[in-house]
């Protein structure tokens, strides 16, 4: 692939522009085959581009928008009057062909029902999910969906969760026969809601997917399964809980000790054990994996967090930037044709 050219929603988020900006360069600097379309307003792109760099500026392209989606906005609200948008105009050059990807930091139930609405579900999926790869303490990666998108779920949307996280696993990640899991407050099988204890049942009796049973939340970063699946509400929790007491932690490696006299060696031994355990925990840093792909599209969409800093936002750049290289739609469509039942 020589070019490859996606369109940002540079007003979305809590920071807009402040943080696209900088990070949509950050990402051409890194990638000498990347074009990007800011959507938003012109004078307030243009004007953070002033300084920069010109080759740079040569491969990046402003698409005039008319408003912003707020992030406060009912869903429903905002799609009716979604034309014009800077989120909506974003996913139009998806769908027209003119960019291969979108990412945007906005209203997430607007990004999810103009996401289905312009771009389409695949054949047997019913409802995209949200969906991460995490990092956990084997250094492997672990899929986490829904994260969001669909707030409850029942049994047949968890199922088609889990089919498309496996896929995911075995196809992008290379993970051979991957082991997927029901996340619940219990292992037992008569425990939680009804949707996941008839889910189970469903995944038990099917054979093209490696169903283990149930894990608990303390089992996310374990490593003890591929693919995890949950509702959006639990799984909204689950990633956002998780990543403040990530950032506690490393923020307190940091910070230990300042400001405090001590003995040239405590002091000396308190740096070794601080980067030692920033090295073996670092990689848990939320800001490096921001970005929740919403699977089940024909096209590629990429959420980040709202409050999403520069680092955060350039690395949901990479997440599309890669998910266009491995061609995922096309590659979860491919094998849903043979894993789900085709009355789905």
């Amino acid at each position: 692939m020589t070019r490859l050219t996606l369109a940002i929603d540079a007003m979305g988020g809590d920071f807009g522009p402040c943080v696209t900006v900088p990070a949509a360069m950050q990402a051409l600097a890194s990638h000498s085959q990347l074009h990007l379309l800011l959507v938003g307003d012109p004078d307030k792109i243009t004007s953070l581009l002033a300084k920069a760099d010109s080759a740079l500026r040569a491969r990046l392209q402003i698409i005039p928008a008319e408003s912003v989606i707020a992030s406060d906005a009912k869903p429903s609200q905002a799609i009716r009057h979604s034309r014009g948008s800077s989120m909506r105009v974003a996913l139009e050059l998806v769908k027209e062909g003119q960019a291969q990807a979108c990412i945007s930091a906005g209203n997430t139930g607007a990004l999810m029902g103009l996401a289905k609405l312009l771009l389409k579900p695949l054949n047997g999926i019913e409802r995209p999910a949200l969906m991460t790869v995490l990092p956990n303490v084997q250094r492997g990666k672990t899929v986490l969906l829904d994260l969001g998108a669909n707030i409850e779920s029942d049994s047949a949307l968890l199922v088609q969760f889990a089919v498309m996280g496996a896929v995911m696993a075995e196809e992008v990640l290379n993970i051979g026969h991957p082991r997927v899991a029901l996340l619940n407050i219990g292992h037992e099988e008569t425990k939680g809601l009804q949707s996941i204890r008839d889910a189970a049942v469903i995944l038990r009796e099917s054979p093209e997917i490696n169903y283990i049973g149930y894990l608990e939340g303390n089992d996310l970063l374990t490593g003890k399964t591929d693919v995890l699946v949950c509702d959006g509400f639990i799984g909204n929790v689950t990633l956002k809980t998780m990543e403040g007491v990530v950032k506690t932690f490393l923020s307190l490696l940091q910070s230990q000790g300042e400001g405090k006299k001590r003995a040239w060696w405590l002091s000396l031994l308190g740096r070794v054990l601080k980067r030692r355990l920033a090295k073996q925990f670092g990689h848990l840093n939320p800001d490096q994996y921001n970005g929740a792909c919403l699977l089940g599209l024909r096209g590629i969409v990429v959420k980040s967090h709202g409050n999403a800093s520069q680092h955060a936002f350039f690395a949901a750049i990479e997440q599309a930037e890669q998910a266009v290289r491995q061609q995922l739609p096309e590659r979860i469509a491919a094998r849903l044709e043979t894993v789900l039942p085709k009355s789905d």
